[in-house]
């Protein structure tokens, strides 16, 4: 293979948290082509894209990891849209707006990647990536074969879809957009932008977005405002001032830092509403028993 692999790389620049640990083995393939032959040689490998919603392990990940962010490529025929799994939401939708063509407004905020979001049905502002999508190209890791899967069989829920609970890479989407003038496109995306500045921690902080889903019918970030979690810190991680729901990165922070801040929120919520929140935040890594153990609770259900 022709394909770029570094030993013991540490990941800490390419994740949103910026927290550091040593990777065995990182491939970077440059486009779907070498992601397949790639994911056809290595056994049980991590599949990573822009890392925005990811916590990787301060002890590192043994094994396999393969970085997508070059497999970013994107092409455009009429309303028809196909996009690899790298490439990064705010660059997909600044690119449809140029073709006039509305349904990726809600990217423009977002540092994820097409390949992540259509794996957690990403959403915001009343959009979502399944809305307007027709097919995606995935990788079935317990076959070793390329699928093709329509939208119905993707199964999308609320941050879930097949790829999830089947051993399923997303390698690339296609979509069917709508036509739009670039006026009305610009200007929800700038009021897309304008919200999540006024709401959210800039990638300055780093972050890795919102911490746990929205239980049904309510808000992770009401529940966890009411019972003081802008005043909890563990190490170099504290919760956003304002904002409940998010995990500033503020001093070095370690993912075991991270993780029991967490389990903080997690159990202070658990103990007076006696709801479990579920983890949107995604954690790597298989060298820490206390990191796993407290893994192993937050995602309890």
């Amino acid at each position: 293979m022709n394909i770029e692999v570094r030993e013991n790389f540490d990941a800490k620049n390419l994740t949103s948290f910026k927290v550091s640990g040593l990777i065995e083995r990182a491939y970077f393939p440059k486009n779907v082509n070498e992601l397949i032959e790639v994911l056809k040689t290595v056994k049980k490998p991590i599949v990573l894209g822009n890392c925005s919603n990811v916590l990787l392990s301060s002890c590192g990940i043994s094994g396999d990891v393969i970085f997508t962010q070059k497999c970013n490529a994107i092409n455009i025929d009429d309303k028809k849209v196909y996009a690899e799994c790298g490439l990064k939401g705010p660059m997909a939708s600044n690119e449809v707006l140029k073709h006039s063509l509305s349904g990726f407004e809600f990217m423009i905020g977002f540092p994820g990647s097409i390949g992540g979001e259509v794996y957690m049905n990403a959403s915001a502002k009343e959009q979502a990536i399944s809305d307007h999508l027709s097919s995606v190209q995935v990788f079935d890791l317990d076959k070793k074969e390329v699928l093709t899967l329509t939208k119905e069989k993707l199964e999308f829920g609320y941050r879930n879809s097949i790829c999830q609970r089947k051993n399923y890479i997303v390698l690339s989407a296609e979509f069917e957009l709508e036509k739009k003038s670039q006026d009305e496109i610009k200007e929800r995306m700038d009021f897309n932008l304008t919200f999540r500045k006024n709401h959210q921690p800039s990638l300055t902080l780093p972050n890795c977005g919102s911490v746990f889903k929205n239980p049904e019918n309510n808000s992770a970030g009401r529940l966890l405002d009411s019972i003081g979690a802008k005043e909890l810190t563990v190490g170099g991680a504290k919760v956003w001032e304002n904002h409940a729901n998010f995990i500033i990165n503020y001093n070095s922070a370690t993912s075991e830092d991270i993780l029991n801040l967490m389990l903080l929120m997690y159990n202070k919520v658990n103990e007076k509403y006696d709801i479990k929140l579920n983890p949107e935040v995604v954690y790597l890594g298989n060298n820490s028993e206390i990191e796993e153990k407290i893994w192993k609770t937050l995602k309890q259900k």
